[in-house]
């Protein structure tokens, strides 16, 4: 996002409105001449600064603040001033800044959405389009209205309703801080140009009773509609944004399950969109899951025949993850689709799902349901265990310390390399820690979570390991970017399928020497790069690319042309125009 303010103008407005806009703004950068073409001589310090000065200053204030929230806030109020420096701070800081500006750190901000939104931009400055889902009579006019930057024409947009945001419930219209920090996440990953995204939430209410009694809460203070209201707001949004935008790619983010996997059904074969917590959490665990079967086969000899894997939690996420390795599983090893369907046991609040528990299954539950309990049914975690003997345990359910020392210790019996991934966010919700799974599989531990941990050092020997994180950042931004590039008519399965294959794919042989699944965070860009023309090939594939301008491209030829169009901080004239480079 590149805001603009929308404070009214004055008849008597003066050329220092240009710095109004976040992008345009270069602030201690700007040179004398410039600062008195437009009207600012006197009105700013005398020093005229590089943007690496600017970028050591901010580093260190930001640095200072004593926690993740203070940070959050001081890096939201760059982005809405300053918005170049803001990237170029996130883009060579990565590793350090994610987490300030995602996960984990965006969870908090969400919870506390409402009581830090006056703070975290100049007056008037809006951070994304909020939707009223009472008054829809104008919607065309209200989504218009957003416009962060002149002449704005957006590629991608992010639209939550705030229902199911991370592992922390119902947090209503305060979920609009997911879609901005998820797209900027597209920006400083994949190198999608901030002035060309747009932040939604749609605001329906929410069931959160504490939420709407407190007083400082900024979102409608209602209860959410039924399925039947539900369906029939979000189309009309759908179809408007779609009337505005024809072109736009439109990501679902944190909706409940019930009604992602409606609305991914639904529209999927209809608009360019597609649902990370299901297809993009499903992709960039497939790829960790196949870096990670790939590992134990080659060491322990274990076939992926073989694998027997349990999944804790059977949310969207958790159905969406399984649907992927089981399509890797029946394309990859000519599996049959109920030989690879076998391979999973899916567990929920109730314990082992199966067709005989007695209760009703939700609708995505049912594919999965066990057949062969033999009407045995299981509740316990540490029981499924013992009954499944898996090679891999797979945590969605926001369940914080689910994965207990005796159940990692018996999976460490039953496996010489189990494969562990606590894949809840944010932290606090993880099922484990990567300390508690080295100590309880006595170090042996394949690991992926969905959550930065920090290192590990095993005491005996003094080995530093770090853990795997199957961050979907891994994912969406190459898929947002080819998807853009691409120009298709919808994102199919398998161009997913393909991202993840691609992400798998792209680790060095260093990387896999230490025994890595996902590449270092630092290639994010190079990584994306691997991404979106895994994408875009598989689009012109399958006849789904309006591109004609890449339908021949060799894949040499195709990395070239989508790296060429990564936008970067540094690629328009900033201050004195000396340090134009590509990050």
């Amino acid at each position: 996002m590149a805001p603009t303010s929308f404070i009214t103008p004055s008849t008597n407005e003066t050329p220092i409105t240009k710095t109004r806009n976040g992008y345009d703004n270069e602030g201690t950068a700007i040179e004398h001449e410039k600062r008195k073409a437009l009207g600012l001589t006197g009105l700013l310090p005398l020093g005229v600064e590089t943007l690496d000065i600017q970028r050591r200053r901010a580093l260190q204030q930001v640095r200072s603040k004593s926690t993740m929230l203070e940070k959050y806030i001081f890096m939201a109020q760059l982005r809405s001033s300053n918005t170049r420096l803001f990237y170029k701070m996130i883009m060579e800081d990565l590793q350090e800044f994610a987490p300030v500006i995602y996960t984990p750190t965006v969870g908090t901000a969400c919870v506390e959405y409402s009581n830090i939104y006056p703070f975290l931009a100049g007056p008037g400055v809006p951070d994304g389009l909020y939707l009223d889902s009472t008054d829809l009579t104008n919607l065309e006019e209200t989504i218009r209205n957003y416009q962060p930057v002149p002449g704005f024409s957006p590629e991608i947009a992010v639209i939550t309703d705030g229902s199911r945001i991370l592992g922390l419930g119902d947090l209503g219209s305060n979920g609009i801080g997911i879609s901005i920090g998820k797209l900027q996440l597209y920006v400083a990953g994949a190198g999608i140009d901030p002035r060309r995204t747009l932040p939604i939430v749609l605001d329906l209410g929410t069931n959160n009773e504490k939420l709407r009694n407190d007083e400082f809460y900024l979102g409608l203070r209602k209860a959410r509609p039924s399925d039947d209201e539900f369906y029939s707001i979000v189309d009309n949004v759908l179809e408007t944004v779609h009337q505005v935008y024809p072109d736009l790619l439109i990501q679902f983010e944190d909706w409940s399950s019930e009604h992602a996997f409606g609305l991914l059904e639904k529209y999927q074969n209809k608009l360019l969109c597609f649902n990370d917590d299901i297809q993009g959490t499903g992709a960039v665990i497939l790829s960790g899951v196949i870096n990670a079967i790939r590992k134990v086969q080659k060491e322990e000899g274990v076939l992926p025949k073989d694998h027997r894997i349990v999944f804790y939690g059977a949310g969207s996420a958790a159905i969406g993850v399984a649907s992927q390795i089981q399509q890797y599983f029946q394309q990859e090893f000519s599996m049959t689709e109920q030989e690879a369907r076998d391979v999973f046991w899916i567990c929920d609040s109730k314990g082992l799902v199966t067709q005989d528990r007695g209760d009703k299954l939700a609708q995505h539950k049912v594919y999965f349901a066990r057949t062969d309990n033999n009407g045995q049914q299981y509740k316990n975690l540490l029981d499924i265990v013992d009954y499944v003997k898996p090679t891999a345990l797979i945590g969605l359910s926001s369940t914080p310390g689910a994965f207990s020392q005796e159940v990692l210790g018996k999976l460490a019996a039953l496996n010489e390399q189990p494969i562990v991934f606590p894949l809840s966010n944010p932290a606090t919700q993880a099922e484990c820690s990567f300390a508690d799974a080295m100590e309880a599989t006595n170090n042996k531990v394949i690991f992926a979570s969905g959550t930065a941990f920090p290192s590990f050092t095993i005491p005996e020997t003094k080995q530093v390991c770090v853990p795997g994180q199957g961050n979907n950042m891994y994912i969406f931004p190459g898929l947002g970017l080819g998807a853009v590039l691409a120009k298709p008519t919808s994102i199919s399965d398998s161009m997913i399928f393909s991202a993840s294959k691609a992400l798998a794919d792209s680790l060095t042989q260093e990387e896999t020497a230490q025994g890595w699944l996902y590449p270092s965070l630092v290639r994010i860009r190079e990584v994306s790069v691997i991404v979106a023309a895994a994408v875009i090939e598989e689009a012109v594939k399958e006849g789904l690319s309006n591109a004609p301008e890449i339908q021949n491209l060799s894949h040499s030829d195709l990395i070239k042309y989508v790296s060429a169009r990564m936008w970067s901080p540094t690629q328009d004239a900033y201050g004195n125009n000396t340090e134009r480079a590509s990050i």
